[in-house]
């Protein structure tokens, strides 16, 4: 009686079977709820998250091309508590007590100097210690002639990618290195033009 025999296909499903067993996707145990272990690692994650970055929104035009406006970007701000902010960074910071201005409102800009360096905008460029820069990321280039100025230790050098629409260094001065927050990582999302 060949019909009470096991066929092909019935082997078929019974060793396929016993292979998908070892499968990790036929154990539905890693839907289940993590526990407190779980929740623990959440909240470690969430603390180092809020600790060392942030996520931040750019409201002017003052980093155009390099940022626009409406862009979302992480600041990282771990990093600064072991070195000083480098040339070219783009950090965030507190800005400096003006009129008009609180210590509240946090400003990014590019970092073009740091202490020692003698800093100057003129006939449309910048220079550093009396070397005109090579700056390829800029708008156009700066319409305003700035005096000769001295980065005394401490203290930092910042600029717009945006000259001639930035409120930065070439108005209030050195900027202490105290008031920076962060550097700039990434975009992490950037609104579709209309």
């Amino acid at each position: 009686m060949s019909f009470l025999r096991p066929s092909a296909l019935n082997n078929f499903f019974i060793t396929s079977a016993t292979v998908l067993k070892w499968m990790p996707c036929q154990s539905w145990g890693f839907l289940r709820w993590p526990g407190l272990d779980g929740l623990l690692r959440l909240l470690v994650l969430v603390l180092l998250w809020s600790t060392f970055s942030e996520l931040r929104f750019i409201p002017s035009s003052s980093m155009y091309p390099t940022l626009r406006v409406g862009d979302r970007i992480i600041i990282e701000k771990a990093s600064y508590y072991l070195k000083v902010p480098a040339i070219n960074d783009i950090v965030t910071f507190r800005a400096p007590k003006q009129l008009g201005i609180t210590g509240e409102d946090v400003f990014i800009k590019r970092v073009v100097a740091k202490a020692g360096d003698l800093v100057q905008v003129h006939h449309g460029s910048l220079y550093v210690n009396g070397i005109a820069q090579t700056e390829d990321f800029l708008v156009e280039r700066p319409a305003y002639t700035s005096n000769l100025t001295y980065v005394p230790e401490g203290h930092i050098y910042v600029l717009g990618d945006n000259r001639n629409n930035s409120y930065d260094s070439h108005v209030w001065g050195p900027l202490p290195i105290k008031n920076v927050i962060g550097r700039f990582v990434t975009c992490c999302y950037r609104p579709s033009n209309k």
